[in-house]
Order: structure tokens, then C-alpha cells, then sequence
């Protein structure tokens, strides 16, 4: 699965790294950080669905955003739940989500009208503790996207970057 990500600042990484003891006891613990802003799907040419990604995102101006919180999704439409995530408030994100979204399908429950902008901590523990982490106060994080990764989810590697205006 291919996707283009939103890289997030070292102070997010630290941040979600100090969460770590409390994030233990979920099946699955994020080691690496970044804010998922649109699936592109399978391919059988790479470069093609790359080529297209960065086509669609000419003449996209950098964009504001802040991570404001702790929340997370009780009943996520994929994968085990509870999913623990910080929330990311960002209209300018929602507006590329929404312009990629017309290039390339998005997902039912996922994308379009469904897009949440979030940074996974973790998914798959006990909803209490989601709720705890998520009555936690954090110090928001504020920051600009000057750029944008083409991701192969596959390899789990970013295979290009994209500079935002």
C-alpha cells in the first residue's frame, strides 16, 4: 500500500516516546511517527502512482499544524481497537486530503468526509486505558508541513518527498 504521509516534528517523536510506559500494554505500539493524510493503493507501476501523487500536489502551499491532544477511536473501520492517537488540527491538511481525494479514490470509513488527521500511538489494548491517556493534558504542538512523503507501506519507507510552496 502506497500513501502520502505527513512527517512530524522530533518534539512529536519525543513526545509519543514518553507515552511509551503507559502505551505497553496495546498489541501494537507505533516506533515511527508520521500523520497518514492520504491512501493511494496498490501498484504495478510504482513511479506512475508516484508520478501522479506528486502531479496532484503542484502548487500546494505549506500548511499550519498542531497536534492539540490525546484521543481515540473506540471502534475503528480497520484493525483492532481501541486505536490511541494524538489529534492534529489542521484545515490546511483536510484541504490536501481533500484535493488528493479527487485524484485518487478514497476509502470508504476512512477518507473524505471521514478524515481525521491523527498521529497512531498505538491500537489494540484496553479501552479504560484509552480513555485515560486520552483525559491526559499534553502541551499542544505547533509546526509548519513544508513537505510530504510518498510511503511505501510495504517496505516501510518514505521513497520520495514532495516541498510544499
Amino acid at each position: 500500500m502506497y500513501s502520502v504521509n505527513v512527517p512530524v516534528p522530533g518534539r512529536v517523536r519525543t513526545l509519543a516516546n514518553g507515552l511509551y510506559p503507559d502505551l505497553v500494554s496495546f498489541e501494537h505500539v507505533r516506533e515511527e511517527h508520521s500523520c497518514l493524510l492520504k491512501r493511494l493503493g496498490e501498484a504495478d507501476h510504482v513511479a506512475q502512482l508516484q508520478h501522479r501523487a506528486h502531479r496532484a500536489l503542484e502548487g500546494t502551499p505549506a500548511v499550519e499544524a498542531r497536534i492539540t491532544g490525546i484521543e481515540y477511536f473506540a471502534e475503528p473501520p480497520l484493525g483492532s481497537a481501541p486505536v490511541v492517537y494524538f489529534a492534529v488540527e489542521s484545515p490546511g491538511l483536510e484541504s490536501i486530503h481533500a484535493n488528493l481525494a479527487e485524484t485518487f479514490d478514497p476509502v470508504d470509513d476512512l477518507e473524505g468526509d471521514d478524515y481525521v488527521p491523527h498521529v497512531t500511538l498505538a491500537r489494540g489494548g484496553d479501552l479504560e486505558t484509552a480513555k485515560r491517556l486520552a483525559g491526559r493534558e499534553i502541551e499542544p504542538i505547533r509546526w509548519t508541513v513544508s513537505e510530504l512523503e510518498f510511503w511505501d507501506g510495504t517496505e516501510k519507507l518514505s521513497v520520495s518527498r514532495v516541498t510544499l510552496e
